[in-house]
């Protein structure tokens, strides 16, 4: 008899590659530049952190099931109908309910080459094949999408922004790819990173949502509002597609600090303004700086950079992260999502982005000493 009495998951559960975390720390007790997670230097809206702090005298109390008051804020700050708003525990937790309610074996996912690693996880979890659609210049492109669809396809991820790349797609060419679904393809749009979008061509997904039946946007609270430790997501779905999701997710999925940090996180539109900013000065600032180091950095509309290691140099991207691991700065390392020579970096404080500045012209100043 096996350790496990005999038991196995259902076959392909065992084929699914671990999800490759950053990592969190060092050794040692000296502080330590933490760029790996694409989280808001800012932290939390102190409005948040004192509601969160709240909730201690009720935590032997069962929160609303419906996360009603979280929905009812998310819905006044966008102009949203609250019934069609879905909250669940992250993002991840809605994606993963997505898939549970529409797919199945003998069904078809597609996403794009460089698209989020869940995406795959989500869709082999529940016995569906993955198709994966080339890309183009590091972006998702609508006609290889399309070029994957079959009578099997039963739903479209597009992370937009796309992690790890920063890269995004035009409401136009997402209007374009909706279009030219059948509609009894479920398009989700990934928008976890749409706050820091500057560009006039871009729409997180809303309008889709409203005016179709088969998109759904998802959000996060993870990354602008920083409250990745509480795991708050958010859905704004169809109606029938919210009743869906209602009936299969847990029924106290948000806990109740989670909710109370979220809605006064939500009506702080000052605190995501400063982070918003502060981001888009220092985005721009790191690519050109770091261009000029030698290293090639994708255009990016989120709160990172995906930087590139020139080839066959010996400055290879490996040897870059452990150079930074030395002066205590960590980035992320990207090779599981086929960069084996690129490091993602969030855009952090005005000292963190000057410190890993700073290291990366000693790094590539070494290595060309060397190879002198």
């Amino acid at each position: 008899m096996t350790a496990n009495g005999g038991l196995r998951p259902r076959p392909g559960i065992l084929d699914i590659a671990l999800y490759p975390p950053g990592k969190h720390a060092l050794g040692g007790d000296a502080p330590v530049i933490r760029l790996a997670f694409n989280e808001t230097p800012f932290g939390p809206s102190p409005r948040a952190v004192e509601a969160f702090l709240g909730e201690a005298k009720h935590l032997s109390r069962y929160p609303d099931g419906s996360a009603r008051s979280l929905r009812e804020a998310i819905a006044e700050v966008y102009g949203l109908d609250p019934a069609r708003i879905v909250c669940g525990c992250g993002s991840d937790e809605l994606l993963s309910l997505l898939s549970a309610a529409y797919l199945g074996p003998g069904d078809e996912a597609i996403y794009s080459e460089y698209g989020f690693l869940v995406y795959r996880i989500c869709i082999l979890a529940r016995g569906a094949t993955p198709v994966v659609a080339p890309e183009t210049a590091l972006t998702a492109d609508v006609d290889a999408i399309l070029s994957c669809v079959t009578p099997s396809t039963r739903m479209v991820f597009l992370a937009n922004p796309n992690n790890p790349t920063g890269t995004y797609v035009s409401f136009d060419e997402v209007k374009r790819l909706r279009a030219s679904l059948p509609d009894n393809v479920l398009l989700v749009l990934d928008a976890a990173y749409a706050e820091y979008v500057r560009a006039n061509d871009y729409e997180a997904g809303i309008e889709l949502v409203a005016t179709t039946h088969s998109t759904v946007m998802t959000r996060t609270f993870s990354k602008i509002h920083g409250l990745a430790a509480l795991r708050i997501g958010w859905a704004f779905c169809p109606a029938g597609i919210a009743d869906a999701l209602n009936r299969i997710r847990g029924p106290f999925n948000v806990s109740g600090p989670a909710i109370a940090a979220g809605i006064a996180a939500i009506e702080d539109r000052a605190h995501e303004q400063r982070a918003a900013d502060h981001n888009e000065a220092w985005r721009g600032r790191m690519a050109e700086a770091l261009t000029a180091l030698g290293l090639t950095v994708t255009p990016s509309a989120a709160n990172f950079l995906l930087l590139h290691f020139p080839d066959g140099t010996g400055c290879t991207a490996a040897e870059a992260d452990e150079f930074l691991q030395s002066r205590r700065i960590l980035l992320r390392r990207v090779a599981a999502y086929g960069f084996p020579n690129a490091l993602r970096m969030t855009i952090g404080t005005e000292e963190d982005n000057r410190a890993v500045l700073d290291a990366l012209k000693d790094f590539m100043g070494a290595k060309a000493v060397a190879r002198a």
